[in-house]
């Protein structure tokens, strides 16, 4: 495997003012033992735009690694002090990912025209803004100003998708600030931007998700049928938000991914030091509590009788949920 970073933009072309040193970048995992030409796929880590969670980013690039994608995992613009709204700076982020990994085909033994995303619960929102407005997102650097930032397949795993009624009201807070125009509101509900050119769709939530409503993924599941995009939705009756793959391997003592949390870690560093950006005392003491407060220590996970390892509890009641990259694969298969 070749595993490298790509940093996704010059120093004088991101200006996003509480980046605290960070730089948006994909973490590429290619396969290397043949030239084979591959589908590829681009994976963004949900975390309410504030933060990218590891596990739904490197853990989830695997399972599609082995299925024989190279894989790309984004990090994108977050802020984890909701001071500065982050705008169009994330979409412009996994704008560029795409036209990154396109301009470089050839070198990343890709083919740029099997080219995924995939994103969960806020970066679920994140690719459906990309394939909702890919037409709108220029690029001022010439070397990619005429390369397509579409997808051709978007995978989203219980994805915000409407800033109105069903909204994770948390996730447009910080992705527009707490005063937003009703244009702005408009331009960010995905389900009302789905035209004929949106990329297909694969979707799947659970019914029980307590964070963002099921409804999210039924209004851009009809969206898409009425302008007759292919999609496929599953529904999984149990489980709540953040499942990612829903693996054994992830529920007992995962790690890995810990680049996904780099801007969150620079942004941390100022949170103690305080000298954070535009950041009310109040918000910089709630992230004090949350991250260098007493926190008990996690239970060791439990073992199997036989003592082969960490195994989910009894009857696995995530066994549904866990299957999902299969089916994607297969629709996937069918698509690019």
């Amino acid at each position: 495997m070749k595993k490298f970073r790509v940093d996704l933009w010059k120093d004088s072309e991101y200006t996003y003012a509480a980046a605290y040193g960070f730089m948006p970048n994909i973490m590429a995992f290619l396969h290397d033992e043949d030239n084979e030409k591959r589908r590829c796929m681009i994976v963004a880590p949900g975390g309410g735009y504030c933060m990218c969670a590891p596990h739904e980013g490197e853990l989830v690039g695997m399972d599609f690694y082995k299925r024989g994608f190279n894989i790309f995992v984004l990090t994108y613009t977050t802020d984890i002090t909701m001071s500065i709204p982050l705008k169009d700076q994330p979409v412009k982020d996994i704008a560029r990912a795409v036209r990154v990994v396109r301009k470089n085909a050839e070198e990343y033994n890709i083919d740029p025209a099997k080219l995924a995303i995939c994103g969960f619960s806020a970066a679920g929102h994140l690719c459906a803004t990309l394939a909702t407005h890919f037409d709108d997102i220029k690029d001022d650097d010439p070397a990619y100003a005429d390369i397509s930032c579409r997808p051709d397949a978007v995978i989203l795993g219980y994805p915000v998708i409407t800033s109105g009624e069903y909204t994770h009201i948390y996730s447009i807070q910080a992705l527009l600030g707490t005063n937003p125009s009703q244009e702005e509101l408009d331009y960010y509900s995905a389900e009302k931007n789905v035209t004929e050119n949106t990329p297909p769709c694969f979707i799947w939530q659970t019914l029980g998700d307590s964070l963002v409503p099921v409804e999210n993924s039924y209004l851009f599941a009809n969206a898409l049928r009425e302008k007759k995009v292919g999609y496929a939705q599953y529904v999984f009756p149990f489980g709540d938000h953040g499942l990612s793959v829903a693996s054994p391997e992830q529920f007992f003592g995962w790690h890995g991914g810990e680049y996904s949390t780099e801007q969150l870690n620079k942004v941390l560093e100022h949170v103690k030091n305080n000298t954070l950006i535009n950041v009310s005392e109040q918000r910089r003491a709630e992230l004090m509590d949350q991250f260098f407060g007493e926190k008990k220590a996690p239970e060791p996970p439990k073992h199997d009788e036989g003592g082969e390892g960490p195994k989910m509890p009894q009857g696995n009641p995530f066994a549904d949920v866990s299957l999902w990259p299969e089916l994607a694969y297969i629709w996937m298969s069918r698509i690019i």
